[in-house]
């Protein structure tokens, strides 16, 4: 699942990917008033909601439709998946040929995190996505983001919380199993979705004031030219490995019952060291 407004450029991508790799008419878009004709015609199940205002705030609103539709879908469904629409489920090519079969080895998981990378555009170094070459082999430049490693995969009716960062279950975050956030992936498709985000959290309050919501693009265009500077120092740059990083003590209570990811995401991607996508990636989408 997962749920979009006017996301022309990254909801063809989602539903190729997904659709790939569990079938199309396994995926459910929940279509938040796209005006840009983005969900028409589409291959898999659209749920229109309703222009706002609505009964509750946009977060508590989303958060109940994912949760109550994935108690029901889990009566006939093994395992349920919610993602944002920049966010893609890439099993270690080394181990599973793709998500059925890592979902299928791993049916004893009731909950897990994927271990989560921002795959970012360094535009001094790499050039405008060609859409008709696979992405990643455009982009090579990663950073570990453990505030982005979200209970996304569940088999168990528990509900998510918290954006989808908690849920009120214990979890891991498997390092099989990676996440490659990719909405700094290519700086034309970020300015258009820092504008269309700003707009709607000054107009409908949207996204917390201290996240990456308030910023419009040129302050985010700002922070991806940081975040990227080492590849123009350092042009060795290891190559990304699961083993770096500590994941025992990631995850833990939030306090209401429920487990999440104990991580600022803006503090690591201003400190945390950059990476390159391993070759290994580089064909996934």
């Amino acid at each position: 699942m997962t749920m979009v407004r006017d996301e022309g450029l990254t909801l063809p991508r989602w539903i190729d990917y997904y659709g790939g790799q569990v079938g199309q008419t396994n995926l459910i878009v929940l279509d938040d008033n796209s005006i840009d004709g983005s969900t028409q015609d589409l291959p898999c199940t659209v749920f229109r909601l309703p222009p706002p205002p609505w009964k509750r705030p946009w977060s508590k609103t989303r958060l109940q439709l994912a949760n109550s539709l994935s108690r029901g879908l889990l009566a006939c469904h093994d395992a349920v998946i919610f993602t944002d629409v920049d966010e893609f489920l890439v099993p270690d090519p080394a181990r599973y040929v793709g998500l059925s079969d890592y979902l299928a080895s791993t049916a004893d998981r009731r909950v897990v995190a994927p271990l989560a990378l921002e795959v970012l555009h360094n535009d001094r170094l790499e050039p405008a996505l060609d859409e008709n070459s696979p992405l990643l082999q455009q982009r090579r430049f990663v950073k570990f983001s453990p505030a982005m490693c979200k209970p996304l995969v569940k088999r168990v009716p528990q509900n998510w919380d918290g954006a989808f960062h908690r849920i009120h279950a214990p979890f891991e975050v498997d390092p099989d199993l990676w996440m490659l956030h990719l909405k700094y992936a290519d700086v034309t498709v970020l300015d258009q979705v820092a504008e269309q985000r700003r707009q709607v959290h000054e107009q409908e309050n949207r996204g917390h004031p201290k996240s990456f919501w308030p910023m419009g693009a040129a302050a985010l265009r700002e922070k991806l030219v940081s975040w990227t500077m080492e590849a123009e120092t350092n042009p060795a740059l290891p190559e990304f490995d699961a083993g770096e990083v500590d994941l025992n003590r990631l995850i833990a209570p939030f306090g209401d019952g429920t487990w999440t990811a104990s991580a600022n995401q803006v503090a690591s991607l201003d400190d945390g060291p950059l990476r390159e996508l391993p070759e290994r990636f580089r064909d996934a989408f």
